[in-house]
């Protein structure tokens, strides 16, 4: 397994839930590119320590919900960390999850928020 398969299953999940599959996303931050791309990019918006999937729908408590997902002995950047913080300042729903099923118990978990 992979971040990518883990990614993978998680969204074949959200896809199976009407109130999500239609809004959540991948924000593909991840990969290495070439300098020229990278700053083509980063021009047009990219930053970095974005999380990987957004899900616009928000609950009682919170505007929405990010997710870095980490797989195996992975771990969050310092980038990754301070911008899940700024999230949660903003009063959003942002954690790293290690794994699918993680994630996937944590999204249960939001949508009751």
């Amino acid at each position: 397994m992979s971040e990518r398969d883990e990614q993978i299953k998680l969204f074949n999940w959200i896809n199976l839930h009407y109130e999500l599959k239609d809004l959540a996303f991948s924000i593909p931050n991840e990969g290495k590119r070439s300098l020229i791309l990278g700053r083509l990019y980063k021009r047009m918006g990219l930053r970095p320590g974005t999380p990987d999937i957004f899900i616009p729908y928000p609950t009682k408590t919170y505007h929405g919900c990010f997710i870095e997902l980490k797989w195996g002995k992975n771990k969050p950047t310092p980038a990754q960390s301070n911008f899940i913080q700024r999230l949660k300042d903003k009063g959003y729903y942002a954690e790293v999850i290690w794994g699918a099923d993680a994630a996937i118990e944590a999204i249960i978990n939001y949508l009751k928020t």
